[in-house]
């Protein structure tokens, strides 16, 4: 069974803690894109983790973590968090992790210039975590960037690392920045690097291997759909493809078929940075919500946006995903709502629109809400279908229609064990 896990939304739906709770029927899982931007959260019986660029599946001892070829691995940031499980007693060993000799590595002179982007644009700036991603996507295709496998050439690695610090010179001086030092920067990918070189490897070569011996593999998605560089709410979006269709190709087997997509999205919506969110609330609604769902972002700690359900975004979401089924997140989170507030559809031009518009036209889109009736207990025992009240389960009912789209999972609490599977 060959599965990918994705956002359906703006990314932060709590598709790490599905990963974790999926992982025990796969016997390898795969991150396929993006890098240490955005952090999945995971709580089970061994503790509370949150992971920026480790596949969720590295909290279990039996399955296979494979970081593709789509990635983008800031060397230092991996080190960090390869130590800090560690700490925790998360044994790692080459068997258990591998990185893709393929994969970018994120230069320090790439988060240099995000920054310095950054606070050029002032007002205008896209929302960026400042971490490099884009500057390292873009000299990636630019074919100007070191690679995981770089790393075990160390006799040419200094002079591939040259030649691209007197380009990347001319770009920052344009900053008002100093020259790069080569041997310092030569310096740090030897020290972060050192200690990563058992794990890379030819992942190509070990998941087609995988895919002939039948075993059960897992596609791991960063950020959501509506964060993809194409079908996103460009340019508020990531560097890369965080759709499905693209998880067989950043893991590093492109030949291969998914079996199966399931989009994880959350029974409200949420956003964490800049662009066009047309579902948000503001004020007092807003506050009780951010802090009933405790929404922050994982990797920032920055306060998220929040709305209710968005069903134009969720719809098209579910789309471009290719979605099976659905996981929904933080049902137990609307507990506290008399009603339930819920978007429609959109209000742009004086005109109602129910599909998810693209570039000027979802900027001047206003949100039409309706309200359902509110469940108003906690839901965080439950554990069958038929647990949940009656105005739960209508609700989870009236979303699956209006998505198009089954509801297999969902969550009632942060917990491995706290949900409910409704097929």
């Amino acid at each position: 069974m060959l599965t990918a896990i994705v956002g359906i939304n703006w990314g932060d739906e709590g598709k790490g803690r599905m990963v974790d709770l999926l992982s025990a029927d796969y016997d390898v899982i795969c991150r396929y894109q993006g890098g240490n931007n955005a952090g999945h959260t995971v709580i089970n019986d061994k503790g509370k983790f949150i992971l920026n660029l480790l596949p969720s599946g590295i909290l279990r001892d039996n399955v296979v973590n494979v970081m593709g070829c789509g990635m983008v691995i800031d060397l230092e940031h991996l080190y960090g968090e390869l130590e800090t499980l560690r700490s925790k007693g998360i044994r790692i060993t080459p068997d258990k992790l591998k990185i893709s000799d393929k994969a970018f590595i994120c230069m320090p002179y790439h988060k240099q210039q995000d920054i310095l982007e950054e606070e050029r644009l002032g007002d205008k700036k896209y929302g960026s975590t400042r971490r490099g991603i884009a500057p390292v996507y873009g000299d990636k295709y630019m074919k100007k960037g070191i690679r995981m496998m770089d790393l075990l050439e160390p006799e040419t690695l200094k002079d591939k690392l040259a030649n691209i610090l007197e380009w990347k010179d001319i770009i920052l001086s344009g900053y008002g920045q100093i020259r790069l030092s080569l041997e310092s920067i030569y310096e740090w990918l030897i020290e972060y690097g050192k200690p990563l070189m058992p794990y890379i490897t030819d992942t190509s070569a070990y998941l087609y291997k995988a895919v002939q011996e039948n075993k059960n593999i897992l596609f791991e998605a960063q950020l959501g759909a509506l964060r993809d560089i194409d079908y996103g709410i460009y340019p508020y979006t990531t560097s890369s493809q965080t759709l499905a269709a693209y998880a067989t190709t950043g893991a590093g087997i492109p030949g291969i078929k998914l079996d199966n997509v399931v989009g994880v999205m959350k029974a409200y919506s949420t956003c964490v940075g800049e662009g066009p969110f047309v579902a948000e609330l503001f004020g007092d609604e807003a506050k009780a919500l951010r802090e009933a769902g405790a929404e922050y972002g994982a990797a920032t700690g920055r306060p998220r946006r929040v709305g209710g359900f968005d069903v134009p975004a969720s719809r098209y979401g579910v789309k471009v995903q290719g979605a099976d089924f659905i996981a929904l997140t933080k049902l137990d989170v609307l507990a506290y709502m008399d009603k339930i507030p819920v978007c429609v559809a959109y209000e742009i031009d004086g005109k109602r629109c129910e599909e998810f518009p693209v570039g000027d036209r979802l900027m001047r889109a206003k949100p039409v809400y309706e309200y359902m009736e509110g469940f108003k207990t906690d839901i965080s025992g439950c554990r069958k279908p038929e647990d949940l009240p009656d105005a739960a389960r209508k609700y989870i009912e009236f979303i699956e229609k209006a998505v198009g789209c089954p509801i297999r999972y969902v969550s009632v609490g942060p917990g491995r064990d706290d949900y409910i599977e409704m097929r």
